[in-house]
């Protein structure tokens, strides 16, 4: 499918109508399981046996706002049918795949101000996609379309796991003062657009080895946890954690501060691995009952009684799909161009077993 008009009407042709909220979407944590306007998520829901009822089947999906600002790097984004990178044509295929998406039983959606990996994984990451000036401030054409996506994501009750820092963009910031800015604007940005049903990730993968900034590094990132935690509007404030290196296990001052913990499955081959990541995050110093959010694993083999998906839910926890793709407008869901929608086998796979486990009606 290679022009913009067959994917939007692809995509449209599948949409199923989605009742709104009536005011407000309000995600909220109680103990263990997460609830939407006072009801929890999948409730009643078992699924082999095993309760789902609280979690949050998710996907990450960081391009929905990406762009590169590097004239020597964004050639190679182009679209196939145009020859060139539109960033809002990126956001707005993103919308048109949202409900296609939400009507597979999908609830949450991870994005970040710093996207992620444009090649999947890097060593070196030249382009410039970055949602944050290097003062901290926040730039409103991508604001903008993060705007958008939120705004339909609370129109369907979804939740977005926003996370505001990545390695390979976060040395562009100037200084600590503008990494507190960073955070202070972003949190700002979403109490006065009454995003309540965002989730904050202050950074992927805080333990990676690629941040330069020592603020947003392990030892240290529970201080921009507690920051976002501090700002509030009439009394609320949102919900915050910060992700690890895949088979990582969150640190003690992570888990003493955040609201939930946030891990990765990526070369974690085996499902068991995944299991034992649960009981062990659970035995993590300051760790009370709260939710356990895996956000981005790379491990697939969903036609299988064990894979890591299956792992994480009978272990109690949420788990999120990362398919980094090629840069082909077909496969996976995070090298530009990408295709949203549910066009691949791998896709499909994934999506029919949140189907199923979420009892969804396709």
């Amino acid at each position: 499918m290679s022009s913009r008009r067959e994917f939007l009407s692809a995509a449209l042709a599948t949409q199923i109508p989605v009742q709104k909220a009536a005011n407000v979407s309000h995600i909220q944590i109680k103990a263990d399981k997460f609830y939407f306007n006072g009801r929890a998520t999948y409730a009643g829901r078992v699924w082999k046996g095993h309760s789902i009822e609280g979690l949050l089947l998710n996907s990450r999906v960081v391009q929905g706002i990406f762009d590169d600002e590097n004239p020597q790097t964004v050639s190679r984004w182009a679209y196939p049918d145009t020859g060139k990178w539109d960033p809002n044509r990126n956001t707005d295929e993103f919308l048109a795949a949202m409900p296609q998406w939400r009507r597979h039983g999908l609830l949450g959606i991870t994005l970040n101000l710093q996207g992620g990996s444009p090649q999947g994984y890097s060593k070196e990451q030249p382009w410039r996609n970055s949602a944050i000036a290097p003062d901290g401030s926040l730039k409103p054409a991508y604001m903008a379309r993060l705007q958008r996506i939120l705004e339909n994501a609370k129109s369907m009750n979804m939740a977005v796991i926003l996370g505001i820092f990545y390695f390979g963009q976060d040395e562009y910031l100037a200084n600590e003062d503008a990494v507190r800015k960073a955070v202070r604007e972003t949190i700002r940005f979403l109490q006065r657009g009454g995003h309540w049903h965002v989730l904050v990730e202050i950074a992927n993968e805080c333990d990676n080895r690629s941040y330069q900034q020592p603020l947003i590094q392990a030892p240290r990132i529970h201080e921009l946890i507690a920051l976002a935690k501090s700002i509030t509007t009439a009394g609320l404030r949102h919900y915050v954690s910060a992700s690890f290196n895949g088979g990582s296990i969150p640190h003690s001052n992570v888990v003493k501060e955040a609201d939930f913990l946030l891990m990765h499955g990526n070369g974690v081959r085996d499902p068991k691995r995944i299991t034992q990541m649960v009981e062990q995050a659970r035995r993590v110093e300051g760790y009370r009952p709260m939710p356990i959010v895996f956000n981005e694993d790379d491990h697939f083999d969903f036609d299988k009684p064990e894979n890591n998906f299956v792992a994480a839910i009978t272990a109690g926890a949420s788990w999120g799909y990362f398919d980094p793709g090629a840069s082909d407008y077909a496969d996976g869901y995070q090298c530009p161009p990408v295709n949203w929608g549910i066009n691949t086998d791998r896709k499909k796979a994934f999506f029919r077993l949140v189907a199923e486990m979420s009892g969804a009606r396709v």
